[in-house]
This record gives C-alpha cells, structure tokens and sequence, in this order.
C-alpha cells in the first residue's frame, strides 16, 4: 500500500457498547495509548491489517459518549475530531440490545458530511434471546450500511472492515431524522447561512446553534438573534422555550417510529402487558438486591482472596481431617511444600510456590554456589545474591498470585457485574453527596492506581474528582500484595492465627472502609458539595472473552516484569549498597551492618513510628521497618525486595535464596521483636500512605492546581492517624470506645456546623 493514502477509521459509540472489546480485536498488538493534544483523556489508536484481502487501516477509539453534546471533554473530542480531523470513514457502534437507546448518538453522527458504517454489536445476545434485526431495514431506513457482528467473540468483522473501506470511498451526505419537526424551517435558514459562510458540516453546525450548544453560540454569535427571534414568534407551538428538550424528544420519536421496528420480539415477548425479563434481568434481582447486594460482593471478594491466598482451600486442615496434617508427596525434596500447607494449597499459592522455588532454591541457590566456587569476592557476592537477585526475585517471585487477583477482576469487570456495584454503592452512599460514578474509579484501584486515577476525568465535580483521587490508594492495588501476603503469612508461622487469607481479606476491607470515611469526611468539610448526576448503561452480563483477558494480564505482566528491572533493581543496590557500607565508605561485615548508613539513617526515622508499634519499641534493628516503609513510597514491591535483602544481610550464615516475602518478614519479626499487631499497622501504614512515584506523578496531572501537596500531606496524615488506631485498638481493646466516642463527636460538630453554613441554625449567642 506504499503512496496510497492512510486509510484512518474512527470507533464511535455509547459506553459499554462493545468499542473498546472491537478496537483489541481489530488492532491487536499494534495498538498505542497517547493523550489527546491539550487535554489528559486517553486516545486510543491501532493499526487493523487483513493480508487476504490486503487492508490496512489506522483506527482511533474515539471515547464513548452519548451524545455530542459539549457536556464532558469527551464527547467534546469526539465531535471535534470527526469535525476536523476528517477520518475517512465513521464506525459507529450500536448494541444491539440497547437499540433505541444507541441510536441517539447515530442519528447526530448523521448530520455530519462524512460516510458512516454501523456495526450492529451483540448480534449473537440477541439472537440467544430469540429475537432479531433486520439488518437491511435498519440499513435502508439509516441511508447507511449495517453489518451484524460480535466484537465479543470476533464474528464478522472482516466483513466490517471489508465494508467499511468500499464505504470510505464514496462521500456522503448529511441528512436529519429532524425534517418536518417544528424546528426545521429555523434549522434550514440557519443551515443557508452558514454555508454562505463556508462552514463545513453546515447541518450539524446549525442544529447545534439551536440546541443553545455552548460551543456554537461562541463560534457564531451573529446567528443568535435569528434563533431568538424564532423562539419568541413560535412560543406558544413549543412546550417552554427548551429546544435542546424539543430536539431530544423529536429524535426519540423519529427512532420509535422508523428504526425500532427493524428490532423483532420473539412471539409471547410480552406476558399479560409487562415484558418478559431476560437472563441478566434475572440475575441482577439477586445480585443487586437492596439488602443482598453488599453481602453478597463481600462474599464474593473472600472468594477469590480465598482462592488466591489459602494454604488450606478445602478447609482440611483446620477441621482436622488428616490428623496431624496432609502428607506432603515431595518431603525433604526441593519441591516440598509445593501443593501442601496447613491443608491443601489454594491455585495462587501452589503457582507461587512453583515460582519461588524455581528462582530462589534453584537458579539463584546455583548461581550462589557457581560464584563462591569460582572465588568470587565478598562484596561482589553479596551485590549480585544478596542485593540484586534477591531483591528482584522476592519481587517477582509474587508475580503469579498479582496476576491470578487481576485475573478474577477483569473476569467480574468484562462480566459487566463490577458495573452493578457502582449501582449499588451509589444507591447507598447518594444521600452523603457520593456518586456511584466516583466508585468506578476507585474500584479500579485494586489493580492499578495510576489508571484508576486517569479515570476520575469522567467527573464533572473538581472537589468531587479532589476527594475521589485521594482515597483510591486505599484500595490496595496490585503492588501492595507481597505486603499483604508476606505479613500474613509470617503471622500465621509465628503467632499461630492459621487463616492468611483472612487477614488479607480484612486488610483490604479495611482500605475501603476507610477511603469511605474519608471521603464522607471532605464531602462535609473542605470538598462539600452535591453529587453529581449518575447515568450509567449497565451492560448486560456475558462470559468474558479469554483474548482479552490474556491481553490485559500480558499488559500487567510486562508493566510489573519492567518496574521490577528498572526502579526495584535500582533500589535494592541502593538498600544493599546503604546497608553494606559505612559513613567513610567502607565495606562491612554482617556482624558490623548496625554501623551502616542505612542503620543509621533507619535509626533516626524510627521513633516516629512510635505511635504505630514498630518505632522505638523494638530493639535495636527494629529501623528496618522504618526503612521499608520508605522504600516502599519508590515502588510498593520494594518493600519485600527490602525485607529479603535486609533479612540476608542481618543473619549471619544465612543466603538472599532462604527468604521469599513470607519468610524475610518472618526474619524480620524475630530479628526486631514486633507484636502482631504492630505487623498489623505496619501493613495498614503501606496500603494508605504515600502511594508508588508514578501514581503521584498521575496525581499532581490529575489533580486541579495546587491540590497536589495537600493530598500529599492527607495520604501520610491519613495513614499515620488510622495506622495508630489500628496498633492502639488491637493492643488495647477498650480504647475502641474511646475513638468511637471521639468520632460521634466529631460528626455531630460536622453537622451542626453545616447547618449553621447552610442557614438552618443560628449560633447560639447571636440570639437576642
């Protein structure tokens, strides 16, 4: 195709209509993530390559909208785009499930002079259900060509794209489902005179002039009289003076009457005047039932830590059904422990476990053993075991668990069932100015926060979007994981409570419960306002689709394979370096490693941790877990790439291959003489504070100006004030009662404040 003219398709079409599920399909491994210039949304392109019938074609994911209307940067960048950017042809994309609905934003895609394809999705959803389109009416009644496919399961979209380039050849023009409306003398003479001007796309300019559009009001204000004038003379022909309402209700009717019916029931659709529920209908009178709908998530949650997390899944061990425990088939092996725990490992455990083994007691033992036989000195051993491969392998050595986790995420997110608990949070957490539209977000942090992040620009509300990314590191992301594992697991070997994932599951309930507070606590104090609007299509359940799955656990794993060789490799020869040498830069041994500079530093920072139960208490390496906790505000992972290097490096006789997460902190713990409960804080302390470098850089470009440093200083004060409350109540219990009681006094001062700001109460000495 060398000389020939870039062919360049755009993906239009409503949120969880399919696009993005389309875009990976089409363009595979080609595809690219930018920003949009001048503004932070995502733009999303790819290359989509058919050697049999020799198509190549670039294609931009345009963001999904609902209409192009200038309410949200988004559907501003579409029309804008389609406007100016001239792609050679528009894919629109319909569900077909949703078919009224959808068609909304295919009807003003119509008043634009550019060739149009509908990609009739979810084709195969409505066929299941027993009903059909009929393509070719829709097609003839459109004035556009209509292909029936699934982006879900990849049928037909050869057919689509074969279509869509014979389309991109023949120009097209405008037309309007608005002809013969009440409006359509104003937007014909509007039309005229915009042409006249030599605006392109006159049709579209012109209604949006009379929708009140704010961005065609500034762009032709000469115009407006005569919009003015019409409104005034056919006052009494319109209901009130909104044509934007007019405009809407004409379109709805328009498509109820000429392309609903391409869309055929199946006979008996209808049972004694109400409409049959379909499947999803069905689960979702369960699964987001007013009092089932939250037990029923935590349930689920537990679940999939159970099944990522347990060393006894069946529950065997605990109930005693093999005595003493379960006999192990490869004792006194390398591979001991592999399937075989307190009971019966859980599919996360035993693929860690596989991992752990094959880096450390395999290749990082014989690289060891390789070293020291060849005379290899010292401080060189110690850099290469102790301080790189170490580090790196107790980082990696998670891997398999953080993908497992992401793995049951996706599948509930690409299930459309993670969409049903914004619904149900919203519904509960409305009424205290939360919109379910902030929880996407913030459920989006248990994978990654800097993504998380970049989706809070859907939020209309800077005080809202403020709040919103300032608790979603307190949903645990997946670098918090060998954090969360590596405590647990150490407490289940030292302090005997047998249930790991337990613990990890209490943890993460934990962040929740607090971004909750919090942000129930800036929405009625410095970020008070209303919550916005939540419109949101919950999409109909289906089995996600295993490509897309492997694409997004590729994508993690390549994120987390490349974070472990670039900023944890740095910073464990850093920890190393720190902890091997001294002030006047000499090497020393391991009976000597209390005179390194990083002992030294560590014991200057640790009696700040005080409070939380691993500050002065412990004795006298008790800094390492002050430096963790440092280490760990570079990349999360650090932390246990920290703890194995530390836990080598302190215990003489001992190599960096003896310590996965688990057992470096096991080291640690009887190395410094830690409480449970302050293991506890320290965990709680990680997951709130300060998160990873590139979710602040994602913050401060997220975050409306001069926000930055104060959500800096309300992550370390969060943690530090919630993490102190964790040590302080699980040491002494009966102090609950006085936190309980502080904070019922806080929010009854909260409140009566308020209510004095908002004219209901007066203070009590202004009265006469």
């Amino acid at each position: 195709m060398a000389g020939e003219k870039k062919i360049t398709f755009a993906l239009a079409g409503n949120p969880n209509c399919g696009k993005t599920t389309l875009f990976n399909n089409l363009t595979g491994s080609t595809a690219h993530v930018g920003n949009w210039p001048g503004v932070t949304v995502e733009k999303r392109e790819g290359t989509y390559r058919n050697k049999k019938f020799g198509i190549q074609a670039d294609i931009v994911d345009l963001p999904g909208i609902y209409s192009l209307s200038p309410y949200t940067s988004e559907e501003v960048i579409s029309r804008n785009y389609i406007l100016e950017e001239h792609p050679d042809a528009v894919i629109n994309v319909v569900d077909a499930t949703n078919l009224e609905r959808n068609l909304y934003l295919t009807t003003q895609i119509l008043e634009m002079d550019v060739p149009v394809i509908v990609a009739l999705n979810m084709s195969d959803l409505v066929k299941k259900q027993g009903d059909y389109v009929d393509a070719k009416l829709l097609s003839k009644k459109l004035g556009v060509p209509v292909v029936e496919i699934s982006a879900l399961r990849g049928e037909n979209l050869d057919s689509l794209m074969e279509q869509a380039m014979s389309t991109a050849k023949n120009p097209r023009k405008c037309s309007t489902v608005l002809e013969g409306t009440k409006v359509d003398k104003l937007i014909k003479t509007l039309e005229i005179a915009l042409r006249n001007k030599e605006v392109e796309n006159s049709l579209f300019h012109a209604i949006k002039l009379v929708e009140g559009d704010e961005i065609e009001c500034k762009m032709h204000a000469d115009l407006l009289p005569m919009v003015e004038e019409f409104r005034q003379t056919f006052q009494d022909e319109l209901f009130g003076n909104d044509f934007e309402a007019l405009i809407a209700d004409c379109r709805y009717k328009a498509i109820a009457k000429d392309y609903s019916p391409a869309y055929h029931h199946k006979e008996g659709e209808k049972v004694s005047g109400k409409e049959k529920l379909s499947i999803s209908d069905k689960i979702d009178k369960v699964l987001t039932n007013r009092w089932l709908g939250i037990p029923i998530f935590v349930v689920i949650l537990f679940l999939i830590f159970h099944l990522v997390f347990s060393d006894d899944l069946l529950y065997l061990g605990a109930m005693g059904a093999f005595g003493e425990g379960l006999a192990d088939p490869f004792a006194g092996s390398a591979w001991e422990g592999l399937f075989v725990g307190a009971g019966i490992n859980s599919p996360g455990v035993i693929l860690h476990n596989l991992v752990d083994i094959i880096l450390n007691n395999l290749i990082l033992g014989n690289i060891s053993a390789g070293l020291e036989s060849i005379g290899t000195e010292p401080w060189a051993l110690s850099l290469i075991c102790d301080g790189i491969l170490s580090g790196i392998f107790a980082v990696i050595g998670f891997l398999p668990e953080i993908l497992c986790l992401f793995l049951f995420f996706s599948i509930l997110e690409d299930s459309g069932y993670m969409a049903r608990v914004a619904f149900i949070l919203d519904r509960i957490f409305r009424r205290f100015g939360i919109s379910g539209r902030a929880f996407m977000p913030m459920i989006m942090g248990f994978g990654c926060s800097v993504p998380a992040m970049i989706n809070t620009r859907t939020l209309a509300d800077d005080r809202e979007k403020t709040a919103t990314i300032r608790v979603i590191p307190f949903f645990s992301c997946g670098a918090k994981l060998p954090i969360l594992t590596g405590c647990a697991g150490a407490i289940v070997q030292i302090f005997g409570f047998p249930y790991a994932d337990i613990i990890t599951l209490s943890m993460y309930l934990l962040g929740v419960v607090a971004a909750i507070a919090m942000l129930l606590l800036m929405r009625h104090t410095t970020m008070r306002g209303e919550a916005a609007p939540f419109i949101m299509e919950l999409p109909a359940y289906h089995l996600p689709q295993f490509k897309s799955l492997m694409v997004h656990l590729w994508d993690k794993t390549k994120h987390y394979i490349k974070k472990a060789f670039t900023i944890i490799f740095a910073s464990t020869v850093l920890i190393w370096f720190l902890q091997s040498f001294t002030w006047n830069w000499t090497y020393i041994s391991v009976e000597l490693t209390g005179q390194s500079i990083l002992a030294s530093l560590g014991q200057l920072i640790q009696p700040l941790f005080t409070p939380l139960g691993f500050g002065s208490q412990l004795t006298a390496v008790g800094w390492v877990f002050a430096v963790g906790a440092i280490t760990g505000l570079i990349a999360k992972e650090n932390v246990t790439g920290t703890f194995a290097v530390l836990a080598a490096m302190l215990i003489a006789g001992t190599s960096s291959g003896d310590y996965d997460e688990v057992s470096s902190v096991v080291a640690m713990i009887n190395q410094t003489g830690i409480t449970w409960q302050g293991v506890i804080a320290f965990v709680a302390f990680n997951m709130l504070t300060i998160p990873c470098f590139a979710a602040c850089a994602t913050a401060k470009a997220e975050l409306p100006k001069g926000k930055f440093r104060w959500t800096v200083l309300f992550w370390l004060g969060s943690s530090y004030v919630i993490s102190s409350m964790v040590y302080i109540v699980l040491s002494w219990w009966w102090t609950l009662f006085i936190f309980l009681a502080a904070i019922l006094i806080m929010m009854a001062t909260i409140w009566y404040i308020n209510q004095i700001r908002d004219g209901k109460r007066s203070l009590p000495w202004r009265h006469s």
